[in-house]
């Protein structure tokens, strides 16, 4: 190749790609957001909470015909490690197949990094509350279909995504806004919900058979406990350890808590109780009480293939259903 065609082929290139870039906008994202410990504390303390400045990164498909064309939008919540490559490629999916997004930035915002082995940080609780905040900042977005607005997470971000839809804590932060489809993967379905009232938006969970981390028999157990009335539904794969939808290999984490004991159960008000004590873990001392009766160190975590490349269409054609118009 001369120096001339060299030269042609590196430009193409790079413009190529300034291309690509050119067809999103990205706007940092800040909304006022609250640091609650147990859900209890949003039912029935909401307006006593101390305020918290959240963020998160918006992403928004151009159009050069309309401006302020509006875009179903997926909000994405990381797990206890934080964002992840994996995470990121299903971002990238859902934009480039015409879905703005937004990255929240719980952890970041609180300068925390990981909540592995501990689960105090940032709670479930909190990041429930950041999601529907950044709800209701994002619903006034010019670019942003209100009604077309579904949440999707992995992990600790997956129990976000799945509590989100249970109305008590639903309707304690908004009656107003509300996600109209609920992704999530590997979430802790070790909170056993006493009152059942879910949203009637759809709820799919993905989960490895062989998780250890949190386990898949309570989320069996729980869409068995919720079909009647709630339009949730469950994939299981076999073989298939804790995120299995990334290129890590499985590996041991021993630091990281196993659940695989522990079914807690979950009051109308929001609080979580122990075991056996039945005390709510409204703190982190209360937790970390809790914690000691069933919770063991040690759990597995790494990629799947198979699942890996079952679970991106999958959650594509389920975000396409539910949140593109036809």
């Amino acid at each position: 190749m001369g120096l001339r065609t060299f030269s042609i082929f590196i430009f193409f290139l790079v413009l190529n790609n300034a291309s690509i870039k050119s067809q999103f906008k990205k706007e940092k994202i800040h909304f006022e957001s609250a640091n609650p410990f147990s859900l209890s504390h949003i039912i029935k303390e909401l307006n006593k909470l101390d305020k918290q400045e959240v963020f998160g990164q918006l992403t928004i498909p151009l159009d050069s015909i309309e401006a302020n064309k509006k875009y179903p939008l997926i909000i994405g919540v990381a797990g206890s490690r934080g964002w992840k490559k994996h995470h990121l490629e299903y971002i990238n999916m859902y934009q480039k197949n015409g879905f703005a997004t937004f990255e929240l930035n719980s952890f970041k915002s609180r300068d925390i990094s990981s909540t592995v082995g501990s689960q105090v940080e940032v709670t479930t609780a909190a990041i429930i509350l950041d999601a529907y905040r950044a709800l209701e900042k994002l619903s006034d977005h010019p670019n942003v279909d209100s009604e077309r607005v579904g949440i999707t997470g992995w992990s600790l971000g997956g129990g976000v995504t799945l509590f989100s839809g249970w109305q008590p804590v639903k309707n304690a932060i908004t009656k107003k806004h509300s996600f109209a489809a609920h992704l999530a993967f590997y979430p802790p379905c070790f909170i056993n919900p006493k009152y059942l009232p879910f949203t009637d938006a759809p709820i799919h969970i993905l989960i490895g058979e062989s998780d250890n981390w949190t386990p898949a028999k309570p989320c069996k157990t729980l869409v068995e406990k919720l079909s009647k009335k709630t339009n949730i539904e469950l994939t299981l794969f076999p073989n298939a350890h804790h995120g299995f939808d990334s290129e890590e290999p499985v590996h041991r984490n021993e630091n990281g808590y196993s659940f695989k004991e522990c079914l807690f159960d979950l009051t109308e008000d929001g609080d979580i109780l122990m075991n056996y004590l039945k005390i709510p873990m409204s703190n982190s001392i209360l937790q970390k009480i809790g914690f000691l009766f069933c919770v063991k160190r040690g759990v597995d975590i790494g990629g799947n293939l198979q699942a890996r490349k079952s679970s991106y269409p999958f959650a594509l054609e389920f975000m396409k259903k539910h949140l593109q118009k036809d």
